[in-house]
């Protein structure tokens, strides 16, 4: 009874709706709520551990948080918008041997897995091309929240960030739909769309942003020298461990998940939204594992380790 009172549930079905249609942002809100509420206290409470680098770490993850979501919520939702309207007149966009290659022998072009694979390739590959706008932006905010949050370390600085979304989404459907009719995005949907896609283009995102980060942190003229290393050492330690562990976890919970989705198909096999639903599952799992392993379990390792190895690496020297 409990199984089939969540299946039933409108709020999660509005949840995963909502994770279908807009993967990038239902993550970087799951992001935010993380980074803010749960993961900066988790760091500030790290035993044995510099009392500085704990500060930098914890506006690291404000930073983060915060620039991930704003970052997101302006850019995804003309997209989102955009591929709404090719999912209800799809042969206003595309080719029509597009739309019969993407259709795969099923009935309606949104049953079919190709066609789930092509648009959620757009989704959330532009959280790849985010990435480093991102990371950039992170890297510069942190100074300032520490100026905010712990006024004694810093000096007063002024940040400004200005931007501009652009609303021609009938323009961002055809663009998208001559992307989705190209030769190359065929050989990958063809290839990859029963991989597990969802959860490899997030981890091949997390690494290029972490990557970034430690650049522009190396370079910046902002960060205090000293706290540099710690704060790379934690980033590339909390990516590590995060990567690994949610591929362990999702291994795990591979066939539970099957169930969950088999069991919420048979209760909801009339909804029309059926599809969509099923493909929010498959956003909403490695999200939350991710940003479960990420905000919660890896905290309080990576900032006590990134302590550690920064004050080895400078006995070496």
């Amino acid at each position: 009874m409990k199984v089939q009172a969540i299946c039933k549930s409108s709020i999660l079905k509005k949840g995963l709706e909502f994770a279908a249609d807009n993967s990038l942002l239902f993550g970087a809100t799951t992001s935010f709520v993380l980074s803010t509420f749960v993961r900066s206290p988790i760091i500030l409470l790290t035993p044995d551990t510099d009392m500085e680098n704990k500060k930098y770490a914890c506006a690291k993850s404000l930073a983060s948080g915060a620039v991930n979501y704003l970052t997101v919520l302006g850019v995804s939702l003309p997209f989102s918008g955009a591929i709404k309207r090719i999912d209800k007149k799809p042969s206003k966009y595309l080719k029509k041997e597009t739309i019969n290659f993407l259709r795969s022998g099923e009935k309606c072009l949104s049953k079919s897995r190709r066609y789930s694979f092509a648009t959620q390739l757009f989704k959330l590959g532009l959280g790849f091309m985010l990435a480093a706008p991102k990371s950039f932006l992170t890297c510069s905010f942190i100074p300032e929240i520490m100026h905010k949050i712990f006024p004694e370390k810093e000096k007063k600085t002024q940040l400004s960030f200005t931007g501009k979304a652009d609303d021609g989404i009938s323009y961002l459907s055809k663009g998208i739909g001559r992307l989705i009719d190209s030769v190359f995005v065929r050989k990958m949907t063809d290839k990859f769309h029963n991989t597990n896609f969802e959860h490899h283009m997030m981890s091949i995102t997390d690494i290029f942003a972490t990557l970034t980060f430690m650049f522009q942190t190396l370079k910046s003229k902002r960060i205090e020298a000293t706290r540099k290393e710690p704060l790379m050492y934690n980033a590339a330690l909390s990516t590590g461990f995060c990567l690994a562990g949610s591929y362990f976890l999702s291994k795990i919970l591979a066939k539970p998940t099957e169930k969950f989705a088999e069991k919420f198909a048979i209760i909801n096999i009339n909804s029309p939204k059926l599809e969509k639903y099923l493909e929010g599952i498959k956003v909403v799992k490695p999200t939350l594992i991710l940003g479960g392993i990420y905000y919660i379990i890896i905290p309080l390792i990576s900032t006590y380790l990134a302590d550690r190895a920064a004050k080895h690496s400078a006995k070496m020297i």
